[in-house]
């Protein structure tokens, strides 16, 4: 039942660090890279649709994104979609395909992507602790309920402490590393 109770501790602890690599994934570092488009939909037929579900993404140089859209006639909707979007980039159409630019970042873009990553950092921080509570209030309710000794709960409530603060340096860690990442010029 605790090895259970823990497993699912961990693997839901585990998935708001993929999470937390997602949301990264989606923050201009100065580089170009396909996962800045990951959150970009477009109208396909009146359906919602992911950019990348639409159209073959390619980077061919470090500075540039090029969209290619399996029917010519979404160039214009993909075109609106990254406008709409809060990336800042330049869509350039040449009927074919579309041609993203990434512009070196000033400093102050820079720190407000470092601010963002914080923010996202902070974010999975809290989940991972949400995470923790859940798991303690049901070691409490086992212990309530006499399914485990009072000295087996706080083995457990132990542990589940020590998961959560590998996994908030973890986060921490990857907070740092993509500050380096928006930073480097």
């Amino acid at each position: 039942m605790e090895e259970a109770l823990k497993k699912n501790i961990q693997a839901r602890m585990d998935g708001a660090m993929e999470n937390l690599k997602k949301e990264f994934a989606a923050i201009r570092t100065g580089r170009a890279s396909t996962a800045l488009l990951d959150h970009v939909h477009i109208d396909y037929y009146g359906t919602p649709t992911k950019l990348s579900q639409a159209a073959s993404l390619t980077v061919p140089d470090p500075r540039t994104i090029i969209i290619q859209p399996w029917e010519p006639k979404l160039l214009a909707e993909i075109e609106k979609a990254i406008m709409k979007s809060d990336l800042g980039l330049n869509p350039m159409n040449d009927g074919k395909l579309i041609r993203i630019n990434i512009p070196p970042l000033t400093e102050e873009r820079r720190k407000e992507y470092v601010k963002l990553a914080k923010k996202r950092g902070e974010e999975s921080k809290v989940a991972v602790r949400n995470i923790r509570r859940d798991g303690n209030d049901q070691v409490k309710k086992l212990e309530k309920d006499k399914s485990v000794t009072e000295d087996e709960g706080k083995k457990i409530h132990d542990e589940i402490q020590k998961m959560t603060d590998a996994h908030i340096k973890k986060i921490d860690d990857a907070v740092l590393h993509k500050e380096k990442e928006i930073m480097e010029v």
